[in-house]
């Protein structure tokens, strides 16, 4: 899903096109983003690739020694997340976004399906770690 609705923003639109989809609060705003997830900078675009890359890994073996069931869902949401964006980033050296949420002026950082997936993902996890908790 991430890589096919990156191809049509991408055939469909050039960067810097905006257009709205359910009035303002959501619009397909294309731009192209060498920073992590969300366009948060922090040290040079390729470092981001290598962090990845380890980063992957971890979530990987984890999700090969899951027990069945949310975890295992929840970190093939992270893993698949994260390889959809490292697919840009070798192809292209940055990710694509275009998903735009907000009203009015107050905006969330353009994101992309990608980005979706590694967020759910990661909420899941710490959704159920927390339900753990409280059951004692």
């Amino acid at each position: 899903m991430d890589q096919a609705s990156k191809a049509m923003v991408s055939t469909f639109m050039s960067p810097g096109d905006s257009m709205g989809v359910l009035g303002s609060f959501l619009r397909l705003t294309y731009v192209h983003n060498p920073y992590a997830a969300f366009g948060i900078a922090i040290g040079p675009p390729k470092l981001y690739f290598v962090f990845s890359s380890v980063a992957l890994g971890v979530v990987i073996w984890a999700l090969l020694h899951a027990h069945p069931g949310l975890p295992r869902h929840a970190l093939a949401l992270v893993s698949g997340g994260a390889l959809g964006n490292m697919v840009d980033r070798l192809r292209m050296g940055q990710v694509v976004d275009f998903l735009d949420l907000g009203v009015g002026p107050y905006r969330w950082p353009v994101f992309n399906v990608a980005d979706l997936a590694v967020t759910t993902g990661v909420a899941l996890l710490i959704w159920r770690y927390v339900g753990r908790k409280d059951r004692g």
